[in-house]
């Protein structure tokens, strides 16, 4: 999927909203763990079913899948297959936050854009270029990568400054700009980062940023995009456990929807005040 692409499908959906399928089958409703022979899938299948038209994005995050074994494997397998079997538009992004060295990127890239078929995956560039690369050599696919992230660890290193006053996140930023492009690389920044989007766009002005932590995790949706949006929108708001596990009765997917919904909404006025649609 290229840029164009995507950026008409917000236009599209009136949406810019990415769905993380952080599938924890411990907070699954109690019916689909009595009822379903593979409930994390059944879980994943209802979700998508339900939020499909109002959002542009799904992200499972490896974790939650790989954590459950084969049988976890299996579930997240049939997941991206039942997306590209009946969501063939959405975009896939697989949470994986791969980074190795060269051979072993080759290996994941394969993966991930060969077997699975997905349309980007998160990766960690701490290992350099080499880590990164293999990732890029696939047309129409795409890289995410980590550069200023939500989390309280992130303090310990994203925002060291060198002697020049160049923070780490930004000579992430500026280093990477000569490994890929606008077309093939997004960046993950966290919601909760507020005005320093503002930072991130001097140094990509231009490139999509994958954005999670807006819901559960505090991040206000108007200040990312008072920071953060361009003219291409240039975003994908990602919200996981505020719509997955809003609800865990057997109407999950309605207040799913409901919570998914409400999101789009609130997007689609930004995007109209912006005159993007």
């Amino acid at each position: 999927m290229t840029r164009q692409q995507l950026f008409e499908i917000i236009k599209e959906r009136k949406s810019f909203l990415c769905v993380g399928l952080d599938s924890d089958i411990r907070k699954l409703p109690k019916h689909l763990i009595e009822q379903e022979d593979d409930p994390v899938f059944a879980f994943n299948r209802a979700i998508i079913d339900a939020t499909a038209d109002v959002c542009v994005a799904y992200k499972p995050n490896l974790a939650f899948y790989e954590s459950g074994g084969l049988a976890g494997w299996r579930s997240y397998e049939r997941t991206i297959r039942y997306l590209h079997e009946h969501y063939l538009t959405h975009f896939i992004i697989a949470d994986a936050k791969r980074g190795d060295i060269g051979n072993t990127s080759q290996m994941y890239a394969r993966s991930f854009f060969e077997e699975q078929r997905v349309d980007a995956v998160t990766v960690a560039p701490y290992m350099g270029e080499d880590s990164v690369s293999p990732f890029l050599g696939y047309e129409g696919k795409w890289v995410v990568m980590l550069a200023l992230t939500s989390n309280k660890g992130s303090m310990d290193f994203q925002l060291c400054e060198d002697r020049e006053g160049e923070r780490l996140f930004e000579k992430v930023l500026r280093t990477s700009l000569k490994w890929g492009n606008e077309e093939n690389m997004m960046y993950v920044v966290g919601a909760t980062r507020g005005s320093l989007f503002e930072d991130v766009r001097r140094i990509v002005p231009h490139h999509f940023l994958l954005v999670p932590g807006v819901g559960a995790q505090g991040g206000s949706l108007e200040e990312v995009c008072r920071y953060g949006m361009n003219d291409n929108c240039g975003l994908l708001v990602n919200s996981s456990r505020g719509i997955i596990f809003a609800d865990s009765t057997e109407r999950f997917t309605d207040v799913a929807r409901e919570k998914a919904r409400e999101f789009q909404q609130q997007m689609e006025t930004i995007l109209r005040e912006r005159n993007l649609l």
